[in-house]
């Protein structure tokens, strides 16, 4: 006979943890949504959540325990988790973060959604990020979360007066502080790695393409990728399982690759890994907390017998001129679609339809979008497109590039997530490209389409940032996705710092 498990104690289990206690009975799916329904609105005050809908999670779990009693599970059977409101669900409203889109409840679910729901997972609610995804700290969103009446940011729960990072700050935040075990994120210039990192997390961007886009409101299209957020590379290497795999009828840029099972090889020896440092990622500028939070773990990746590599990368810098050129760009076409006429937000007072779209898309953006929207317009007009565009384009090879010329040397590589730790809410709001800057050891992965991830490696030891969380990244060759959850899992598996929370929680 089984020992039944407290539903007190659940939130501190991991995703493969939960599992093993719903297949042995010791809690069902239903016990276990409640549970998490009422975290999400007992911590309500981090802002992670949107929408919740009791009932449709708990007829979600409620089915869960009916093929679980039946014999016909899947492999994430009653395991409770968020989306992030940038995928389209039936259940819940979608709003992408934005007024332009508040309100709105698709017909349909995302493929990804769909594929986690196919393996028996079960949808808590939706989580926050910044508007159309457009943001490195989670400050943008346009919409109230869940428990209040006026839009605030998110905070971290590791300390409520910083920012989670972004765009993927809500999924961050809520499996930092136990709210779900999980949650889907998207990274289109590291936002599942660099939130994952400020809160003290593990997220995996898989190689674009990989996961099908079908579904995500876009941002820039080819960089859009959607991945999993856990307390562990276990857990993610979970759900990316489920969440890959092509989509050639709804979506044409995801790749003919057969379905595989990222938790096979975690358990590989990492003996003789080849470890890329590239001397551009510790330069000027990078804290002196990250700095000595990741040269220890790469001591302790030499422990489990790794071999570190001196690489190059040479044009990292380039990485944010060439992004904030391509993202806006791509983003000024899809965003051109919300003009008020077919769904979302449509300005009351109006003369003609050129006056209809000025003052819907007016009203209907935040800042920050208006100003990508702006930029994007701009180097995609004529006289400017071959002057920046175009080269932005060609210097986006030269970097994918310079990683393959990397990888003849090395087998991952590896390096800070971003300069700092988490920085407080609003330091940098007044200042757009202080908030770009932080994404200078993220983006040149994204622009290549290459496989990386955030892992815990340390915290804060100084005096003003002291305790907060510090993530490594690790990056890999196209479709190296098993690789890198396995050298993340031999860390895990040696360090604690993915089992540590937030107090209070």
């Amino acid at each position: 006979m089984t020992t039944p498990l407290s539903t007190r104690a659940a939130h501190d289990l991991s995703a493969h943890e939960l599992l093993q206690a719903l297949a042995a009975k010791q809690i069902s799916a239903v016990e276990l949504a409640q549970h998490f329904l009422d975290r999400a609105q007992a911590h309500a005050g981090l802002g992670a959540f949107v929408d919740i809908n009791p009932e449709a999670t708990l007829g979600q779990a409620k089915a869960a325990d009916a093929r679980r009693g039946a014999g016909c599970a899947g492999p994430l059977e009653g395991l409770p988790l968020a989306h992030k409101d940038i995928f389209v669900t039936r259940d819940f409203a979608t709003t992408a973060g934005s007024r332009m889109l508040k309100g709105y409840r698709s017909p349909f679910d995302a493929t990804v959604v769909q594929r986690l729901a196919d393996a028996g997972a079960v949808t808590v609610g939706k989580l926050n990020c910044d508007e159309f995804a457009m943001g490195s700290g989670n400050e943008n969103s346009a919409i109230a979360p869940v428990g209040s009446d006026s839009v605030q940011p998110v905070r971290n729960p590791w300390d409520a007066a910083r920012i989670p990072g972004g765009s993927s700050g809500g999924s961050a935040a809520a499996v930092a502080a136990r709210l779900v075990p999980a949650a889907t994120g998207t990274d289109t210039g590291g936002s599942i790695r660099q939130p994952a990192a400020f809160c003290g997390i593990t997220g995996i961007k898989p190689t674009y393409g990989r996961a099908s886009r079908y579904g995500m409101v876009a941002f820039a299209s080819s960089l859009d990728q959607a991945g999993p957020m856990a307390r562990s590379a276990e857990d993610c290497a979970l759900l990316l399982t489920a969440m890959c795999g092509p989509d050639p009828d709804r979506d044409s840029t995801t790749l003919d690759l057969p379905a595989e099972n990222f938790s096979r090889t975690l358990n590989d020896n990492i003996e003789g890994l080849r470890i890329g440092v590239p001397k551009e990622f510790f330069g000027e500028g990078l804290s002196d907390d990250v700095r000595t939070a990741v040269e220890s773990a790469l001591k302790h990746y030499q422990s489990l017998g790794a071999k570190l590599v001196p690489i190059a990368l040479p044009r990292t810098e380039l990485s944010i001129p060439v992004y904030y050129i391509i993202a806006p760009a791509e983003a000024s076409s899809n965003l051109s679609r919300f003009d008020g006429v077919k769904f979302g937000h449509r300005a009351k007072d109006y003369g003609d339809l050129a006056d209809m779209y000025k003052k819907t898309r007016a009203e209907g953006f935040g800042d920050e979008v208006k100003r990508r929207i702006m930029i994007g317009a701009y180097v995609l007009s004529h006289g400017y497109y071959d002057a920046y565009y175009l080269q932005a384009q060609k210097i986006r090879r030269m970097i994918a590039d310079d990683f393959q010329n990397a990888f003849k040397e090395c087998d991952v590589i590896a390096g800070p997530v971003a300069p700092t730790v988490a920085w407080k809410i609003g330091e940098k709001s007044a200042d757009p490209v202080a908030n770009y800057l932080a994404d200078i050891f993220t983006l040149s992965g994204s622009l290549a389409g290459l496989p990386g991830m955030s892992i815990p490696v340390g915290f804060a030891s100084s005096e003003s940032d002291k305790g907060l969380p510090i993530g490594m990244q690790l990056l890999g060759n196209y479709f190296a996705e098993s690789r890198l959850l396995n050298a993340a899992h031999r860390f895990q598996l040696a360090s604690d710092f993915h089992l540590a929370k937030p107090a209070g929680i």
